[in-house]
């Protein structure tokens, strides 16, 4: 969707249908685990004044305060510092019932700003979140509020992110999917065998996400996309069930090993020398 802008900020909005009651949207949305079942590690304040902390890997993070907290319908949060100099950042999710056992959830991305020096950044959020609600909606539908860690590798590749994207889908057996195709990795990597459930191929990246059955029951977005000058490739695990820490716990070195091994970090330095 358009930049929008009333003179005092800049924002954009999504808007999207998911399954489950508004209660529990709101858990997977405006809580710690839940958040962390579906997006990124977080924690949350449950609070207005509140604070809420998400961890991205690699030392990035980011830390907002909430702003507005009203179960189950309505949360916003603020964050300022998210980038050097950068105007305050404010995030609202409003959740709305919709018969079927379905909801309707609108996110607003605002900057107390008028200027148009950070729409990059603003359409980055937009374009950033297709692919975690995907998830976001297979968790609903299939996992809904049962305990859940994650496991996430990630490396980078001096080239561009479709080159990237097609030395890690072959590898994996996921060259090429189809939607509903079962697909399983080679026996060099790790474990990993499910069904294809949602493919993007664009500029902006190319993902494929799984339902899993190996190495335990879950979710599994694998892709890669543009960063700065180069490229990366990522994998990010979702476990669900009474084991699913241990499994994360098991898995996740496995699969920084194998990344590193395909797309040592040295290739990209020598590329950059």
């Amino acid at each position: 969707m358009p930049i929008r802008s009333d003179g005092k900020r800049r924002w954009v909005e999504l808007e999207f249908v998911v399954p489950g009651t508004p209660e529990q949207v709101w858990r997977a949305i405006a809580t710690g685990p839940g958040l962390s079942a579906w997006f990124t590690p977080a924690t949350a304040d449950e609070r207005v004044g509140g604070k809420i902390e998400f961890t991205f890997g690699e030392g990035a993070a980011s830390s907002g305060t909430i702003t507005a907290w009203e179960p189950p319908s309505r949360l916003e949060y603020e964050e300022h510092g998210w980038s050097e100099n950068a105007p305050p950042l404010a995030s609202e999710f409003v959740i709305s019932s919709r018969s079927g056992d379905k909801c309707v959830v609108r996110l607003v991305h605002s900057l107390f700003t008028s200027s148009n020096t950070w729409d990059d950044e603003i359409e980055g959020f937009e374009s950033g979140w297709p692919g975690f609600f995907q998830i976001l909606r297979l968790y609903l539908r299939h996992f809904a509020d049962q305990r859940a860690a994650a496991a996430r590798a990630m490396s980078a590749y001096p080239g561009t992110h479709a080159e990237a994207w097609k030395q890690l889908a072959t590898a994996l057996g996921l060259y090429g999917p189809n939607l509903g195709e079962r697909r399983s990795a080679s026996a060099e990597a790790p474990p990993l065998v499910g069904t294809v459930e949602h493919v993007d191929q664009s500029d902006g990246a190319c993902e494929v996400l799984l339902r899993l059955e190996q190495p335990a029951q879950g979710l599994a977005l694998i892709g890669s996309f543009p960063w700065e000058d180069k490229a990366r490739v990522a994998v990010s695990l979702f476990f669900y069930g009474d084991r699913a820490a241990e499994t994360a716990a098991e898995i996740e070195p496995r699969w920084r090993a194998w990344l590193e091994a395909r797309f040592p970090a040295s290739a990209v330095q020598k590329a950059n020398a």
